[in-house]
């Protein structure tokens, strides 16, 4: 497994954990911010401390933060800057990166902190940074393929859902939203499957992640859709150990047990 030398660390705007192998067993450990400093303080701290192993072989940063996708023939690395800040505003003091996605023919561009990005780069050896939900995408991508109907996927996660579907080795839709109840979830998911033209009756809606109300949200998606479905993780990945961590994100349980 390409992660077992590795040091993972995943950051959003609400959270930092660091996850390791530590005698072939995942170590998985969410730190508790001091909601005072920045996230960069915050990083600073938790080096400080100890608790971080930094001598790891290599370091994968996963990084929760607005994606632009951009077919992989369109790309041009000079102008993924202006295109990102023109695309999401006041993003100010970011780095702009980009991650290739061979098998979705696509470009991730996504940013980080500037400063965030100094403390990781001076903390560690040989960094990678990759959006958080890219081991999402590229597992459900391979999922897809299975049965003959359509399938949307929605991943939730820090008050917010990725709608996302496949045309064979490309995006057919994806975008991200804000959600704070069941309600506004059920709307974006709606909107997507009705803007692909997908039927109610054959094709299917999965759903994956930290869901807003779970019952009620799957209770009312199947009042307009037949075929809904949660990924229960334990299920998916036949009970592997990385699924029965508790506070997980399911992008860090697909990284481990899929790889990126």
């Amino acid at each position: 497994m390409e992660n077992r030398q590795r040091l993972v660390v995943r950051i959003s705007n609400n959270s930092l954990s660091f996850s390791t192998f530590v005698d072939g067993e995942v170590v998985f450990e969410a730190y508790p911010l001091n909601a005072s400093i920045s996230m960069a303080a915050n990083l600073r701290e938790a080096l400080r401390n100890g608790k971080v192993n930094t001598k790891s072989e290599k370091q994968l940063v996963l990084i929760d933060s607005p994606v632009l996708m951009m077919p992989v023939d369109l790309f041009r690395e000079e102008e993924k800057e202006d295109i990102y800040q023109h695309t999401f505003t006041r993003q100010e003091q970011q780095n702009v990166m980009h991650f290739v996605l061979p098998d979705l023919n696509s470009v991730a561009i996504f940013s980080i902190h500037k400063d965030l990005c100094t403390v990781l780069r001076d903390a560690f050896s040989d960094v990678q940074f990759i959006p958080a939900i890219a081991p999402v995408w590229r597992h459900l991508h391979k999922r897809s393929y299975t049965g003959q109907h359509q399938k949307l996927y929605a991943y939730f996660h820090e008050r917010r859902v990725e709608v996302f579907a496949f045309a064979q080795n490309r995006f057919k839709f994806c975008n991200s939203f804000a959600v704070n109840n069941p309600n506004d979830a059920l709307y974006y998911m709606l909107a997507t499957w009705k803007q692909l033209g997908m039927e109610p009756e054959h094709d299917e809606l999965y759903l994956a992640g930290e869901l807003p109300e779970q019952e009620v949200l799957m209770e009312e998606a199947k009042k307009f859709i037949k075929r809904v479905f949660y990924i229960n993780p334990s299920g998916e990945f036949n009970r592997a150990p990385v699924t029965q961590i508790e506070g997980m994100p399911y992008d860090l349980m697909v990284l481990f047990v899929r790889g990126s």
